[in-house]
């Protein structure tokens, strides 16, 4: 059965009352098609009406869907091959890190990506997104291995954090993020990085630094959760929807700000109403851009990369 969101409440009704017609339709073997396709067209234009004007927190909703896709999906949905890794070769492996070698259309890469859980047995295995310390660190281990292979590296991001628990601390969680931020800028193959849900702090920093830096329409991209930095503001969770609009975290935004290269049409209502879709358009967008930069010259694409997030946050007057 279908998840509504508060802001759908009003197309939940219509899309009843088109259930029911077409239930009662071929029960009694009526033709009742004008009918059902004029139904068909008033949800399509609420649909339409409701989402060219979603806020900022409707989208952070949208991005939280349980219906979402996550990245084991997008494998199942694009990969013709993929060959998971495991391990950090230090502690052990992190289930909310998931990584291997990938083949989309006769193009090999390392694909990593943060997986969170459709129930609650799987969340608690795959700690809610939240990688520790041995999660990044197999990131780049991947990475390392992607390099010495010559292979594209394609990251998805979707992650509310890093775990922020005291035994993630005491192994080190900020030196891994850290030392990935460095390692990835130096990267010598193609980067590919793209936020498929929630963009949260470090934890998405950690696997996004790239050559191309792309987000999915309804996803969202800062330093702080809405939810934290209305706790932090105010002492309350009640103003995460003013929060979420002065932090203009949306993919638009982050477009507007330069701090993305570009943005990923999602199917109209969200990825989670059509995840083949969504897995067509990842998959082309994927594909596309290894193409491009593939035939930039190493040296001039590590220059590019760095000079990109260098210009960050820069004003000149």
């Amino acid at each position: 059965m279908r998840t509504y969101l508060d802001f759908e409440k009003p197309m939940a009704e219509l899309e009843r009352k088109l259930e029911e017609m077409k239930t009662l339709a071929k029960d009694n073997n009526v033709d009742f098609s004008n009918a059902i396709s004029l139904l068909e067209n008033n949800i399509t234009d609420l649909q339409k009406e409701i989402f060219e004007n979603l806020t900022r927190w409707q989208r952070v909703q949208l991005s939280r869907h349980p219906d979402r896709p996550y990245t084991l999906d997008y494998i199942e949905l694009i990969c013709d091959e993929f060959i998971e890794l495991h391990g950090d070769r230090q502690v052990r492996d992190d289930p909310a890190v998931i990584g291997g070698l990938a083949n989309v259309g006769g193009q090999s890469f390392m694909l990593i990506g943060q997986q969170k859980g459709r129930n609650t047995k799987q969340r608690q295995h795959r700690n809610f997104g939240m990688p520790n310390p041995e999660g990044y660190r197999k990131a780049l281990r991947l990475m390392k291995l992607a390099e010495k292979f010559n292979k594209p590296i394609v990251t998805l991001i979707d992650t509310p954090g890093a775990f922020p628990g005291m035994e993630a601390e005491e192994r080190g969680q900020g030196e891994a993020i850290a030392r990935n931020l460095k390692e990835m800028f130096m990267l010598k193959v193609p980067v590919i990085c793209i936020i498929i849900g929630e963009g949260a702090s470090g934890g998405a920093l950690g696997i996004a630094i790239g050559d191309r830096v792309l987000m999915l329409e309804n996803t969202w991209y800062s330093v702080i959760s809405p939810e934290n930095c209305s706790a932090i503001l105010w002492r309350s969770w009640d103003y995460k929807e003013q929060a979420a609009e002065a932090m203009k975290i949306t993919a638009r935004d982050m477009k507007k700000n330069k701090l993305i290269d570009g943005i990923i049409p999602e199917p109209l209502g969200g990825a989670h109403l059509d995840h083949n879709a969504m897995a067509n358009e990842l998959k082309r967008v994927i594909l596309e851009n290894i193409s491009e930069l593939s035939t930039i010259n190493t040296e001039e694409r590590i220059k590019q990369r760095i000079e990109k997030f260098c210009a960050m946050g820069v004003v000149v007057e």
